[in-house]
């Protein structure tokens, strides 16, 4: 599968705050060394890498060593969950993405939440324990928390109500409609949007992009995943980050460069520097 051509750089270096490096296609082109490069030919120069399991989180931890452009996210992603519980090694994986997410590099406790969508009601229960017990982690050691939202909405937001929610959390590809911004919004969230966005049918994202205050909107690629339009279904990289920019701000009526910007600063209050 050919990969999609590099678009024009962006005239002001954003962040990629959402991606799994790790996950590869076997193209050379998307091992780290070459991502990265690329990324930055793109002017995107910054990249949150997202542990998903165990093995992925403790890849992320020691990427974000190697590499000044990463920072790391560590959790359990909620699909993970059930199937941990079933085997009995739920309790101890996630004394294992404790101990890893009090590592200065990682700055989130992310991607956990709700995906009603691979998980049947079996595994939900297993599902909430994790997410409640991820939220709980991000509040004790201070991390932003990354959720993943997949036709859970308004569960999502009742666990953080019951919960508590962090002082910063952000809803990972952001897959509602305008009036589920509000409510996250109203609550405090960031809004990450990726190359859903783009796609020919997701108007509803796009006017919630739309109602998003400028200071609470955040851009990933969940890379190797959701390739911008028009090459959706070929493997996604940070370096197709400039595509997904440029139609936010066409959504959103506004300039360029003024967006990127704003993104940048929205990723250095969310995650810090780096």
């Amino acid at each position: 599968m050919t990969r999609p051509p590099a678009p024009e750089p962006l005239p002001h270096p954003v962040a990629d705050n959402h991606c799994h490096l790790d996950i590869v296609d076997g193209d050379d082109w998307f091992r780290t060394e070459q991502a990265l490069e690329a990324a930055t030919k793109s002017n995107v120069t910054r990249i949150v890498q997202v542990g998903c399991d165990l093995p992925g989180a403790r890849w992320a931890v020691k990427a974000a060593h190697e590499y000044d452009a990463l920072v790391a996210a560590v959790a359990l992603h909620p699909n993970e969950a059930p199937r941990l519980a079933v085997a009995g090694t739920l309790d101890a994986a996630l004394e294992e993405i404790e101990a890893l997410a009090q590592d200065d590099l990682v700055r989130a406790v992310g991607e956990t939440g709700l995906d009603y969508f691979r998980t049947d009601e079996d595994g939900r229960e297993a599902q909430h324990e994790s997410f409640r017990r991820h939220i709980a982690l991000a509040k004790r050691l201070d991390k932003t928390l990354m959720i993943h939202d997949r036709d859970a909405h308004d569960d999502v937001l009742a666990i953080l109500d019951e919960e508590g929610a962090p002082d910063r959390w952000v809803m990972h590809c952001f897959s509602g409609d305008a009036d589920f911004a509000k409510r996250c919004l109203d609550k405090g969230a960031h809004l990450s949007f990726a190359g859903t966005v783009t796609f020919k049918n997701a108007q509803p994202l796009r006017d919630a992009l739309a109602i998003t205050p400028q200071d609470r909107i955040l851009v990933e690629t969940d890379a190797p995943f959701l390739t911008p339009h028009p090459y959706r279904g070929r493997p996604n990289a940070s370096y197709l980050i400039p595509m997904t920019m440029r139609l936010m701000a066409d959504v959103r009526g506004v300039d360029l460069a003024e967006l990127c910007a704003a993104v940048d600063q929205n990723t250095t209050a969310v995650y810090g520097n780096w």
